[in-house]
């Protein structure tokens, strides 16, 4: 694995890096970076159109987290409703499943923004320990876009 951090706009990466960010799984997606997300690639409803039963899903196979592959983007999903928290489990089940989605598809290049550290307030040192340590035995590049 190759982690890099850099002050830069995440939308700016080059086309070969798909994006991953954080979402709940009721797809509210109303603050924060996602709304940028949606504005980009119409993402809340091409997840609900694709996923119209999601939460009713959620809840009967008891997840705590998920990633979904949609375009080039890596939703990581890492709570129930957009009003709860998540947690450095959920976090960590997600990252773990997008390592999972980035094997089956071939994805090597990942750029994401300071998730779960915003709105959802979780601290970056462990949440950045969490994604080292997830991919350290992958050839996957993570470059983190702080802003």
């Amino acid at each position: 694995m190759t982690y890099k951090e850099e002050i830069r706009d995440l939308f700016s990466v080059p086309d070969d890096y798909y994006l991953a960010h954080c979402i709940s799984a009721d797809f509210g997606m109303g603050k924060g970076i996602v709304v940028e997300f949606n504005k980009r690639f119409d993402m809340k409803r091409k997840l609900q159109t694709k996923y119209p039963d999601y939460i009713n899903e959620w809840h009967h196979m008891r997840r705590y987290a998920d990633c979904i592959l949609e375009g080039r983007v890596l939703n990581l999903i890492t709570k129930e409703r957009y009003f709860h928290k998540p947690t450095y489990k959920s976090m960590h089940g997600a990252l773990e499943l997008m390592k999972v989605v980035c094997r089956w598809n071939n994805i090597t290049k990942v750029a994401m923004p300071i998730i779960g550290c915003g709105l959802d307030k979780l601290q970056w040192d462990k949440v950045s320990e969490l994604i080292q340590e997830v991919f350290a035995d992958t050839d996957i590049e993570i470059l983190v876009c702080k802003q």
